[in-house]
């Protein structure tokens, strides 16, 4: 799925659809250097990556190695592999203290988390990269990485196989059905983001259903710590493409509450982090303001 698209400022709900199918032999991992390595970092405040620091001088290392690009590869964005070949840049490597190779770390919002170091099976490093996702998107940076396109790619054609039933029920404008369907995609793989995005976008639709907006903005001016009224709202002004106000209105609604009340508002704006896109300026902007407010 991608994020919702906006037209004429608004968010065109009415548009939901999968993101183009990534070109013919698109790969999702790059291999980083001293000159590029800030910038793939960068890359964290939208999704998560997974660095891998390695060396051809490492005994054991390349199966580990095709592991790990296969399943980058398998989950399709759902995260980024950046490969650091320790030996051809050794700053890296001192700045972050590596001693041995292989070693695989996670940064999530540009911090690191130590995953794994030695050679592991295809199998762990499966679980605790899942594990990093699941953090992700929690905290709203389960953003896709982009495929990395080797020269000469080819388009690929048709649509992915996983969101067909979605696809329908959206098509149909069955958004509850569509829900349903994401969610068993979910079921299966709960790092799926694509199936996330997808859930939240049609989420929103079926609250919108039946939202009188009068009433909505009336009940929200009301009382500012009345969640219920500050999430209505904000789907509202999402819906109208006024991402900025709706995310402070739920950035405040955190502020003004506690316990389940503020959790409802803080999980609310996560998703609809995911509704519009991890790489917004407005969801950037706001995750900040977030984390500030919770902290």
């Amino acid at each position: 799925m991608t994020s919702v698209p906006f037209r004429g400022g608004a968010i065109d709900l009415s548009a939901l659809k999968p993101a183009p199918p990534a070109p013919a032999g698109a790969v999702w991992w790059v291999e980083a250097d001293d000159r590029t390595f800030e910038s793939h970092l960068a890359l964290s405040m939208q999704h998560p990556l997974v660095v891998e620091f390695w060396s051809p001088r490492a005994p054991n290392a390349a199966r580990m190695s095709a592991d790990l690009k296969e399943l980058a590869n398998e989950a399709a964005g759902a995260f980024l592999l950046v490969r650091v070949n320790v030996d051809e840049a050794p700053a890296i490597a001192q700045a972050l203290q590596v001693t041995a190779v292989p070693m695989v770390v996670g940064v999530v919002g540009g911090q690191l988390a130590p995953m794994f170091q030695g050679t592991t099976d295809k199998a762990q490093a499966k679980a605790v990269i899942d594990q990093l996702v699941l953090l992700a998107n929690s905290n709203g940076m389960g953003g896709r990485a982009q495929p990395v396109v080797p020269e000469g790619a080819e388009a690929a054609a048709g649509p992915d196989p996983r969101f067909e039933a979605a696809d329908a029920a959206l098509e149909q404008g069955d958004f509850a059905g569509a829900v349903a369907e994401f969610e068993k995609l979910l079921a299966a793989n709960p790092a799926d983001a694509e199936a996330s995005a997808g859930k939240a976008q049609a989420s929103l639709m079926v609250r919108l259903q039946g939202l009188d907006a009068a009433a909505t903005q009336a009940a929200a001016a009301a009382d500012p710590a009345d969640v219920d009224a500050q999430l209505a709202m904000a789907d509202l002004e999402v819906a109208n493409g006024r991402l900025e106000p709706a995310f402070a209105r739920l950035v405040e609604a955190v502020r003004l509450t506690s316990g389940p009340e503020r959790e409802k508002a803080r999980t609310r704006l996560l998703e609809l982090f995911e509704t519009v896109g991890a790489a917004e300026p407005a969801v950037l902007s706001a995750r900040r303001d977030l984390m500030s407010a919770l902290f």
